[in-house]
């Protein structure tokens, strides 16, 4: 097993290789059981905070959080609920502007000299920043910073993150096809940061829309970014319209259902995540329009490896495995059935934004 992304910091994120961020965004600590019961681990922003009650809230809740570095968080350095600090959010839109409108972006300088203040003052503690979806769609008008500052504003923090919320966040009528804008923001975090540890952030709500993800497709999007690389998941979950909800997931049993299975799914899956990549699966066809993308991984002398169609529609997918020849069986996780293996070769069968995750058992 590899180091944990977190082992520089006394009081980062636990280095447990049976731990995985799961997040939600600047939610009240009053729900902090009721995330706890949805698998949620992390609280990501504190509104207005973090305050006394605040802390208070979450450590009697038993929830861990990243929160913005006021003098009450200074209070609290030897105080575990406190795992990392925070940049404010989305510095590389547009600022609102004196008198209106909107201004320039933050500076990446100011975001880094900023990250160079917290870390001095608590350098046990990594630092979070979350970039706009800019990051993932290059349409976005709101986009303040130009592209080259892209890799500059990744100097400013130790953990990156992002958002973009294809179907009721990026301005498309059709935003159920672009589900892949997520993986492309993670790839891009990961090439302008020389793979410093990158977060997303995922939608499970209207927010301002008329339209909302589907839960299989909120999963697509939890495993897209997860495949490419992602290392940790918080979920948006406020909602403005038809009415303000700062906890609509908690109102929302069907989509709440599939967070809480998908993020059951990560946990048991958490030292898998936590392994290095293997290059022992490929795919060696599907169909062009619909390119399917995997990770592979080796954990307890089994193979795993986590595969998912990029784009909408349907796909066959045909993989090739190295390692050992003859016949074998592939258990596909949570689906209640195997495919048999020849040679390391096998189909499967993909539809709009499938995921599939297989363990083959004593792949050597």
């Amino acid at each position: 097993m590899p180091p944990s992304p977190y082992a520089r910091w006394t009081r980062g994120p636990s280095t447990s290789p049976e731990f995985f961020p799961i997040g939600v965004w600047l939610q009240d600590p009053a729900n902090a059981a009721r995330y706890r019961e949805a698998g949620v681990n992390l609280y990501v922003g504190l509104w207005e905070g973090p305050t006394e009650e605040q802390l208070a809230g979450l450590r009697e809740a038993g929830m861990q959080v990243i929160c913005a570095q006021n003098a009450v968080g200074l209070k609290h350095l030897d105080d575990p609920t406190i795992v990392a600090w925070m940049h404010g959010d989305e510095p590389d839109n547009a600022q609102p502007a004196e008198g209106g409108g909107w201004g320039p972006a933050i500076p990446p300088a100011t975001i880094i000299a900023d990250y160079q203040s917290l870390a001095a003052a608590d350098p046990s503690r990594p630092v979070w920043l979350n970039l706009g979806q800019g990051v993932g769609n290059e349409e976005w008008i709101g986009r303040g910073a130009p592209w080259e500052d892209y890799p500059e504003y990744c100097k400013g923090a130790d953990i990156l993150s992002f958002d973009v919320y294809p179907v009721a966040g990026i301005q498309k009528p059709d935003g159920e096809n672009y589900l892949w804008y997520v993986a492309k923001g993670v790839d891009r975090l990961r090439g302008w940061s020389g793979n410093k540890t990158v977060w997303n952030i995922i939608e499970t709500t209207r927010i301002h829309s008329d339209h909302k993800a589907h839960p299989a497709q909120v999963r697509a999007e939890v495993w897209m970014s997860l495949i490419h690389g992602s290392q940790g998941i918080v979920y948006f979950v406020h909602e403005w319209k038809p009415v303000f909800a700062e906890a609509r997931l908690l109102q929302d049993p069907q989509m709440l259902a599939a967070v809480t299975a998908i993020n059951a799914q990560i946990r048991e899956l958490a030292p898998v995540l936590n392994s290095p990549n293997a290059e022992r699966a490929q795919v060696v066809s599907s169909a062009p329009a619909v390119p399917i993308d995997l990770m592979a991984k080796e954990y307890g002398g089994d193979l795993y490896f986590f595969a998912a169609s990029m784009r909408p529609g349907s796909a066959r997918g045909a993989f090739q495995l190295s390692g050992p020849r003859g016949e074998k069986s592939a258990e596909v996780l949570g689906e209640g059935r195997n495919i048999a293996i020849k040679d390391g070769a096998f189909t499967d069968a993909f539809a709009d934004y499938a995921v599939h995750l297989y363990r083959i058992e004593g792949w050597r």
